[in-house]
Parts: C-alpha cells; structure tokens; sequence
C-alpha cells in the first residue's frame, strides 16, 4: 500500500514509516521538519519519500494528497502532552483539531477512506476502574486530552457523513529509545544508564499503563491491515498498569548501581498540575478483532529500552 503518514518526523511517526517500509509499503512522512534516523532511512529506501509542510495549512496538506494519492493515512502528528496543552491551549486546538479536519478534508476530496488517529488514555479523565475498557466515561480533565476526544468525535462525524473509516487508536505512556521527553520511565533509565542518581520527594504510589513502542507500532500496523472494524476505538497499551515504585525496583534489577528513589504520594505533571487518576487499558476488543497482543510487559519493556540504547551508544 501507500500510506501516508502525519507526524513521520517524531518518534512514533519514525518508528512507523520504519515499519511499513520493512514489510514493503510505499510511506509517505508529512511533517514540519525531519530528524536524521528518517532521513536516512528515506535516503536508502526508495518507497520512503520525506514531505515537508503543516497539517494547518490545508492547502499544503491537499498538495501532498494530489502528489502521492495514499491509499490510507496513518495521522499521529499533533502537540502532545498535557502540559504544553495546559500552556497553550489555542494552539493545541489550532494543531490536534484543525489539522486534523484538514487531513479528513483532504481524505474527503481524494476519496481515501481509512486514517488510523492515535488518540489517548487522557480522553477518560480520572479512571473509576483499576482497567478501563472504551466503555468507560469520557470526561478529560485537560486540553490535550479534550482535542483528541474532539477529533474522534469528528472523525465520526465524518464517518458519518462522507464514508471516512477513522480508527482511533487509545494508548498510554509511550516508550523508546529516541523520545526525547523527561518523563518516567525514560528519565529513570537516562539517568541509570549515565550513572546519575535521582532523588525526588513524592510520585512512588503514581500508577500508569507504560507502553513499548514496538507494541503500540504493532497495534498501528493490525488496525491497518484489519479489513472490516466493527468498532471506531481501541485501547492499545501493555494493558498493565505499574507505580513508579515498582518500576524503579524493576530499573534497579537491570542496572543497580545508580541510587534511584521516588517519595510516596501521587506525582503531578511537569507543569505542577494535577494528573488525573490512570490505570491499567484494557486491550481485549483489539485482540479479539485483529490480534493485537502486546509483548512487552514493564521487565520486558526495559530490558529492551536498555539493550538498544547499548546498541546506539556503540554505533555512535
């Protein structure tokens, strides 16, 4: 297939182009600027093609629609995470909402029917349930989380109205070599593999479902690939959920000579804002409609951020 996707110059947008192109996929990465890895991955691959420009500009994005004609889209490119939501709520707007109509806009007048959106486990709120399911109420408590609930809701409408497919995907935590944002588990594991101590007054009781990224690519690629959805929304995490405690007891069992310690309590995001609630997602609807098994647990997860942040170092 063709696939376009949104986004391809961050760390999921990377990791997916990555993907679709091993398995013989032609990708087409949309992004506002591009980091080495896709470069050079569009550099000795043929079917990868780089494209600069802005989801905002609905001109620019119906541009690379005439240019490529994607059989599909895979749309993760938006400002993500709640503090730069909190920070700026406007924008997050002008970038989750309008950027995305003006990606089912273009899907409208190209007639491509299927956008795989990677929403969030921010668009429940405080979890009432030690494991949410989709069925669970929806009430997100920030910006971040209020766009993606509002895209999903327009990409129903334009199901709806226009026979779009968008396939919302909820996942969590998302983790990797190569996301370059301070916060658990990354910050913990940076800091034990430089051999740096942390020492932080409260966050040990913080509970959250930390996902791998080559499950949450995988769960990308099977809602893809699925021929017939009988629902619009996905969880797709490790469907685990750990505290902060056990995740650097976890830390400590692979590299356990840098001192790592959280105080107890709840850790609030890094604006100091209050994070909702979280849990564990449930992952069985994506199981039992195309497959999705994740296969990384927290030990598994590490221990492989670990060895390909080895690999990296080495080949620097």
């Amino acid at each position: 297939m063709r696939i376009l996707v949104t986004g391809g110059g961050g760390f999921l947008g990377y990791e997916t182009t990555r993907s679709l192109a091993d398995r013989g996929d032609t990708v087409v990465a949309f992004d506002t600027a591009f980091g080495k890895p896709l470069l050079e991955l569009a550099g000795s691959i043929d079917q990868v093609h780089v494209e600069a420009g802005d989801i905002t500009d609905l001109a620019n994005v119906a541009q690379v629609f005439d240019r490529y004609r994607p059989d599909a889209v895979v749309h993760l490119a938006a400002v993500v995470g709640v503090p730069a939501s909190i920070g700026s709520p406007s924008n997050i707007v002008r970038v989750n909402v309008q950027g995305s109509l003006n990606v089912f806009e273009a899907m409208r007048l190209y007639q491509v029917k299927r956008v795989i959106h990677m929403s969030t486990e921010e668009v429940y709120g405080d979890f009432e349930r030690a494991c949410a399911d989709e069925e669970h109420p929806q009430r997100p408590a920030n910006p971040y989380g209020i766009t993606k609930l509002a895209v999903e809701h327009f990409g129903r409408s334009y199901g709806e109205f226009h026979g779009l497919e968008c396939i919302n995907l909820r996942t969590s935590w998302v983790y990797g070599v190569g996301l370059d944002r301070p916060r658990p588990p990354m910050n913990y594991l940076e800091a034990a593999l430089a051999g740096r101590s942390i020492d932080l007054p409260s966050g040990a009781d913080t509970v959250i479902d930390y996902a791998y990224v080559d499950d949450v690519v995988n769960g990308v690629l099977l809602a893809l690939d699925h021929p017939l959805h009988r629902y619009n929304v996905y969880n797709v995490a490790s469907g685990q959920a750990v505290s902060d405690q056990e995740l650097i007891d976890e830390i400590r069992r692979l590299l356990p000579e840098p001192q790592l310690n959280v105080g107890p309590g709840r850790r609030p995001y890094a604006s100091g804002h209050r994070m909702p609630v979280k849990g564990a997602l449930d992952c069985s609807r994506a199981r039992e409609e195309f497959g999705y098994v994740p296969r990384y647990d927290i030990r598994r997860g590490l221990a492989a951020y670990v060895t390909r942040w080895r690999e990296r170092a080495a080949a620097a």
